[in-house]
C-alpha cells in the first residue's frame, strides 16, 4: 500500500504552461501517474504535453474527474490557486510554489482544513509512491525509488531524492516518499505524516529528513512517546553548523531559523533520542540503522 497517492490517484496540474511544471509533468506521465489535465486561464481548449488545458480547476475536475491537484503557480497568486482547487472539491494539493506570504497561506490552509482537504507544501518538491504514481519529483528518476516497507518524511526536497537513493542501493525499498516543503509554515507536519504511515499495513518503518528550526521535529518526537507511533523511526538531524550563526539568520529554506535557542539542530536531535527514535550522524548511516528494525528480507 501506500499514502496519500497510488496508480488510481487522478491529477491536475495547475500552471501547467511553465517550464518547471511541464519538466516534472514529462516525468510524471512517463512514469505512469494519471496526470488527466493542466489548468492555464485563458488557455481553454489548448493541449500541452498532450493534455487538455481548461481554465479553471473546476471545469478539469467536472470533465476528467481529478482528485489531486499539483500547483507551480507563482507566490502571489498561489493562495487563490489553492483555494481555486479546495472549492473544485479536490481533496489532496501539492504545492510546489515556495516563499508564499505567511499570512495567504494560513488562510488557505484554514479554509482547506474547514473542507478536509490535504496540503503538502509549500515549497514541497513531491510524493512519489514507488512503482504507483508520482506528483512533482524532478524528472522522472526511477533509479531513485523501488517499491517497499518504508515511509520517507522530508522537509528537505533534494533529500526526498537522496535518502530513497541511499535505501535504494542498500536494497531496502520505500512505501512512499513525501516532501513536506521547507517553508515556515507547511499543510502536513512531521507528525501528521507519522498518523499517515501508522495507518497504512505495509509501512514497516519510517525514516524523517530533519532540519533546524520550528518545531515540528519536537512535536513529531512528543507524539511518539506518547506512543502514537509504534513503528520504528529513524532521524537525521541537519544543521548543526548553524548553531554557531548569530540567531535569526534564515540559512537555506524559510523555516531555517534559530530564534533564543528554538529549533536547535542538537536539541531535536535530544528529544528524538529520548523517544526512541534511532538519530543517525551521517546520512550514510541511515541503511544501517534500518537493518536491525526490519527484517532484511521484508525490505525488498
Amino acid at each position: 500500500m501506500s499514502i496519500l497517492i497510488d496508480e488510481n490517484t487522478r491529477v491536475v496540474i495547475q500552471g501547467l504552461s511553465g517550464h518547471q511544471a511541464q519538466f516534472d509533468t514529462k516525468g510524471s506521465l512517463a512514469y505512469g501517474t494519471e496526470v488527466v489535465a493542466g489548468v492555464v486561464p485563458g488557455r481553454r481548449g489548448q493541449s500541452v504535453l498532450g493534455l487538455p488545458v481548461y481554465n479553471t480547476v473546476a471545469e478539469a475536475v467536472t470533465e476528467c474527474g481529478a482528485d489531486a491537484s499539483v500547483i507551480y503557480v507563482p507566490a502571489q497568486g498561489a493562495k487563490d490557486a489553492v483555494l481555486e482547487a479546495v472549492y473544485a472539491g479536490i481533496k489532496l494539493v501539492l504545492i510546489i510554489t515556495e516563499k508564499i506570504p505567511f499570512r495567504d497561506f494560513s488562510e488557505a490552509f484554514y479554509i482547506a482544513q474547514s473542507r478536509g482537504v490535504r496540503l503538502i507544501g509549500p515549497n514541497s518538491n513531491g510524493i512519489i509512491s514507488p512503482a504507483k504514481s508520482k506528483m512533482g519529483i524532478l524528472g522522472n528518476a526511477p533509479q531513485y525509488f523501488m517499491p517497499g516497507p518504508v515511509g520517507i518524511l522530508s522537509r528537505s526536497g533534494g533529500m526526498n531524492h537522496e535518502i530513497p537513493n541511499l535505501l535504494t542501493r542498500a536494497g531496502i525499498g520505500q512505501s512512499t516518499c513525501v516532501s513536506i516543503g521547507g517553508d515556515l509554515m507547511v499543510g502536513t507536519t512531521f507528525r501528521e505524516g507519522l498518523e499517515l504511515f501508522e495507518q497504512d499495513p505495509d509501512t514497516r518503518a519510517v525514516v524523517m529528513y530533519c532540519e533546524p528550526g520550528g518545531r515540528m521535529e519536537e512535536e513529531a518526537a512528543n507524539f511518539i512517546r506518547s506512543g502514537g507511533f509504534s513503528k520504528p523511526v529513524v532521524a537525521f538531524v541537519a544543521g548543526m553548523f548553524m548553531e554557531n550563526m548569530p540567531q535569526g539568520m534564515p540559512f537555506g529554506h524559510a523555516g531555517a531559523i534559530i530564534e533564543q535557542d528554538r529549533g536547535r539542530p542538537s536539541a531535536k536531535k535530544k528529544i528524538l533520542a529520548e523517544a526512541g527514535v534511532r538519530v543517525a550522524e551521517r546520512m550514510s548511516d541511515i541503511p544501517e540503522l534500518l537493518a536491525p528494525l526490519v527484517a532484511r528480507d521484508e525490505l525488498k
